[in-house]
């Protein structure tokens, strides 16, 4: 089975299928690892229109169709967060939606999955955000509408605090709020520039080690409140050094798309837990990897999970904030929707030659499911591009 797909160099080379498919399948043993998997909204693009422009149109069916896919293979839900594009053609009162849209489906699965859902400030102009009382007041609002769905809070980063130049004290009394009125304890968001470049300097200091040192002091202050803090600086030492620091209780939920396989693994002393976009596109991988390491076997888990990591790095390559499109992507080449089409357009933020790539790192990684399908639709979207077959 082969086709002609451009290299990264923007040369047209044969490439011939081979690996072999995974079955996605539910875990036979509970894991030892909490998974949640961020996944993205599916479009309606019949129905969209002025997509730059308006509120985005969503397919509920195929979005929730999707949920139901991850909860099957064993894996939380992290809903509304940036992987659903917040803030990158996604408005709050199309996620809160979803929010709602999902909690309902959550309640009604065999399986009770877990469901944490991003708060923010999202609904409010960064212009009318220029007090620590305004910004608690956004944050709120939305944390509020989720737990009146019934979903975990994440503590979302939000861009108001950067942009007003926030020093520590603001997000002390923002955060200390928070956690302390939230009905059960949250998850906290910290997400690096490399994935919203609007979210540099957070917590007040564009030093991560002093930042750092933030953070554990919020947390110690009413750990009992804090499930745990989701970390996405891809930086695998400091993740490291910040989770042997945490509190007993409090975990560690990497969003570390570079380095997760060893960091999830531990180093027999600490670990992290899991909070993944990618865990949305490699979702049998990452289901029946969690169960080898769940069953002792490191042997199955290495090799379920070595060859995702070259697919990860270059779903998330920079600029990493585009990501989201190859999430959509794959979803699209294993049958999980009918189109290509995102919020806004957002499918045109990477090119042909990295779609290319991730179909190659997809099929060696064994996570193209129906691989007619996949060569197929690949097809269709070179033609596109100008590249016959």
């Amino acid at each position: 089975m082969t086709l002609i797909l451009p290299t990264p160099e923007g040369v047209l080379q044969p490439y011939a299928l081979t690996g072999t498919p995974l079955v996605p399948r539910a875990p036979q043993v509970p894991l030892t690892r909490t998974a949640f998997a961020a996944a993205h909204v599916v479009s309606d693009p019949l129905a969209e229109r002025n997509p730059w422009t308006d509120r985005p149109a969503v397919d509920w069916d195929t979005t929730l169709s999707f949920r139901q896919g991850l909860w099957d293979q064993g894996l939380g839900l992290a809903e509304a967060m940036d992987t659903a594009q917040r803030g990158m053609g996604v408005d709050w009162d199309t996620a809160l939606e979803l929010i709602q849209r999902t909690m309902a489906a959550a309640r009604a699965h065999p399986l009770s999955p877990r469901v944490a859902c991003g708060a923010g400030t999202d609904h409010v102009s960064l212009g009318a955000l220029n007090t620590a009382g305004e910004i608690l007041s956004a944050y709120e609002h939305q944390a509020e509408a989720i737990e009146a769905a019934g979903g975990q809070l994440i503590l979302m980063a939000s861009r108001a605090f950067p942009t007003i130049g926030a020093g520590p004290d603001i997000y002390h009394d923002v955060y200390r709020t928070l956690i302390d009125g939230a009905s059960e304890p949250v998850i906290l968001h910290w997400l690096g520039d490399m994935f919203d470049p609007a979210l540099k300097g957070y917590w007040g200091s564009t030093d991560v080690a002093a930042a750092s040192d933030f953070v554990l002091s919020l947390i110690a202050e009413n750990q009992g409140k804090v499930d745990g803090i989701k970390i996405s600086l891809l930086d695998q030492a400091h993740e490291e050094s910040f989770r042997a620091r945490l509190p007993d209780g409090v975990r560690l939920y990497t969003g570390d798309d570079f380095n997760y396989a060893d960091l999830i693994a531990g180093d027999g002393t600490h670990f992290s837990h899991a909070l993944l976009g990618i865990f949305a596109a490699i979702a049998p991988a990452a289901s029946q990897a969690l169960e080898a390491l769940a069953m002792g076997d490191m042997d199955r888990y290495h090799a379920l999970f070595a060859p995702t990591v070259p697919l990860s790095r270059e779903i998330f390559r920079a600029p990493t904030q585009f990501y989201k499109a190859g999430i959509a992507f794959l979803a699209w080449l294993n049958g999980a929707q009918s189109h290509f089409v995102m919020p806004g357009g957002f499918q045109s933020s990477r090119d042909i030659c990295h779609y290319a790539q991730v179909f190659r790192l997809a099929d060696e990684a064994g996570l193209l499911l129906d691989p007619d399908l996949a060569k197929e639709r690949m097809i269709t979207l070179l033609a596109l591009h100008g590249v016959d077959q």
